[in-house]
């Protein structure tokens, strides 16, 4: 819900976050809506506004934070073949009308600008000139109309974007203008020119963003995408939006084959590889974009320094309601005790999983042994890996009967929408299952049941919000509960993740939203652990140390090149190297995991051990003599 005195976020502002979603095909859906493809679809901004409205609409609910005018043809040149040439200022205007209606506070309006189709090379200098007019004109009269900035969408000649561009930056004062040009199956444009060297021109040329949209499907796009960068000096943020594939001829009709599934796993690829906006071009729908919003949450976007609203503070705006005061930590339980004591308890939790089938024994059985070993919580994991297993909260459910013990419930947004997250915690909160570990969650494409579909209505932030939320006595909706929930929430870090800085922002936004420990990833390199207790010490939040005791060499180097956010420095590899297999291995393991724990036990709150394997007793070994 939007604060009213939030102030509007500078698109280049909110694009540097990244994870921000563009909009989908204007032009697809038109002609999905009847419109013939021969038709001037830029001039039915004035004749038959309420289909573009439509589209825009459909676009914005399905999470567009960009929403493109419906003016990629409303230039001179282009206009002319219609008749409508002398109409350029009022077509451009009514696209912007429209567009802004629509958007209001939640979007940005970006002013599509396309090419004039002519070929250059068989062109005068009286005509080139004629064609930097028309741009002229079109750019003035989409910044005279009120867009956040102007967007240069599918150049295939280089020469053509520099009148463009040259053309918008005399007339738009100081309007951010994006360049998004198209390679062909080969990888060049029309002049050969490959996405590196383009990208450097178009940086020279003025550029304050550069793209690649349009002539492909998500895998052409994504090559050429993450070839933009890492260009210029300081480095141009890069957009992608691809085509939904290219357009086969169904039943007489034009149609675009990658379904938004499709969409959504290359919008995941391209955020991860540091493109900072996708959006869609040609045969890309509303459920397209839905996906790549959904793609967005799971990255970082809709909050934190990765992501976030088009207002400072819109998303962190409370509901209007009276909240109750939340429950401290000291509080909440016998770990919310603990955490707040950390100089008189080092606590103690260890990762037992729930089963693939139905037996709960074998994990009872591990806890019990942990109890005994002097482990305070059991942290329970939730399908971890997008694995099928038994749902975690009957596991915690009958730790707590049988064994008296803390649990720590994994909730990831993965598998549940805003209706069923919101469900699946009133539960948990009635059964007195109320310490979380608020994660997103692996994608199911890395399980052992691929084709199952993600969610993904929230993020980690998102949801810790939510839970913020029900801790004051409110719902997402704002309807009270009438009563506050007392939900104690951990979240994860990575101390090696390979952009750091995005992850400790993330972190922040994460502890602005609600979290009150926090869990890190394993670790093996004590310096990346010293880096990060340095620098998320003024947050003033309890920490866990995440140990995970290397079972074998094998396994050592799993961890290390296919495991994100993981990394095993070469000499603990080494170490692992020369210890062999079976138990000379684990007892290395052990070895490296408690000279971690000895290393950091005085500045942290506690460990969070993952024994490898369902190995209860290596975790036991761990601790053992070092903190019990």
């Amino acid at each position: 819900m939007t604060n009213a005195s939030a102030r509007p976020v500078p698109f280049l502002t909110r694009l540097l976050r990244g994870a921000l979603v563009f909009d989908g095909a204007m032009g697809t859906a038109l002609y999905e809506r009847g419109v013939l493809y021969t038709s001037c679809f830029d001039e039915l901004c004035v004749s038959r506004p309420e289909l573009v409205r439509g589209v825009h609409e459909a676009h914005l609910h399905a999470g567009a934070e960009v929403l493109g005018t419906n003016s990629f043809g409303a230039n001179h040149q282009r206009l002319k073949l219609h008749g409508f040439d002398a109409q350029v200022r009022a077509i451009n205007h009514a696209a912007v009308r429209i567009a802004r209606e629509v958007a209001g506070d939640r979007a940005y309006v970006a002013g599509s600008v396309g090419p004039t189709g002519l070929l250059l090379k068989t062109l005068g200098d009286s005509d080139r000139a004629a064609i930097e007019d028309a741009f002229r004109e079109q750019c003035a009269a989409l910044a005279e109309a009120g867009v956040d900035l102007i967007s240069l969408e599918t150049f295939r000649q280089p020469e053509e974007i520099r009148l463009a561009l040259s053309a918008a930056r005399a007339v738009v004062g100081d309007l951010p203008v994006i360049a998004s040009v198209s390679f062909d199956a080969f990888g060049t444009m029309a002049d050969g020119l490959g996405p590196e060297e383009m990208t450097d021109r178009l940086v020279a040329w003025g550029a304050a963003a550069v793209g690649v949209n349009c002539a492909d499907g998500p895998a052409g796009v994504y090559e050429m995408a993450t070839r933009m960068l890492g260009r210029g000096s300081p480095e141009v943020p890069v957009i992608a939006q691809p085509n939904a594939g290219l357009p086969q001829r169904v039943e007489g009709r034009f149609a675009y084959m990658a379904t938004p599934e499709y969409f959504q796993l290359y919008a995941r690829r391209l955020f991860k590889a540091g493109v900072k906006a996708v959006g869609g071009c040609c045969g890309t729908t509303a459920e397209h974009v839905k996906k790549i919003a959904a793609a967005a949450r799971m990255v970082g976007g809709s909050g934190g320094d990765a992501g976030g609203g088009m207002r400072d503070g819109a998303d962190d705006a409370p509901v209007s309601v009276a909240f109750i005061e939340p429950t401290k930590l000291r509080d909440k339980g016998a770990l919310g005790m603990q955490l707040t004591q950390a100089n008189e308890h080092f606590v103690v939790s260890v990762e037992v999983n729930p089963p693939p089938g139905l037996s709960l024994e074998r994990a009872l059985d591990g806890a019990k042994l942990l109890r005994d070993g002097g482990v305070d919580v059991i942290n329970v994991a939730d399908g971890p890996r997008a694995s099928a297993r038994m749902g975690n909260l009957a596991l915690c459910m009958r730790i707590r009967e049988q064994l008296g013990m803390s649990t720590l419930l994994h909730v990831t947004t993965r598998d549940r929408n805003l209706l069923g997250l919101l469900g699946h915690l009133l539960a948990a909160h009635e059964l007195d299952v109320r310490n979380l570990v608020v994660i997103t969650g692996d994608p199911p494409k890395m399980g052992d049941l691929p084709d199952a579909t993600p969610v993904y209505d929230l993020d980690s932030i998102g949801l810790l919000r939510l839970i913020s939320g029900l801790n004051r006595g409110a719902d997402p909706g704002g309807k009270p509960l009438g009563a506050a929930t007392s939900f104690l929430c951990a979240t994860g870090v990575e101390p090696a993740a390979q952009d750091y800085a995005r992850e400790l922002g993330r972190l922040r936004a994460k502890v602005s939203a609600g979290a009150e420990l926090i869990m890190t990833q394993p670790v093996y390199d004590e310096a990346l652990l010293n880096r990060l207790l340095a620098d998320i010490a003024p947050l003033g939040v309890p920490v866990l140390v995440g140990l995970l005791p290397l079972a074998s060499h094998r396994n050592a180097e799993f961890l290390h090149n296919e495991v994100p956010g993981m990394r095993v420095p070469d000499a603990i590899r080494e170490r692992m190297r020369q210890a062999g297999q079976g138990e000379a291995g684990r007892a290395e393991g052990v070895r490296i995991a408690r000279e971690m724990l000895e290393s950091v036990k005085d500045r942290v709150a506690g460990a969070y051990i993952m024994p490898p394997f369902g190995r209860y007793d290596l975790a036991l070994d761990v601790i053992r003599g070092v903190v019990r």
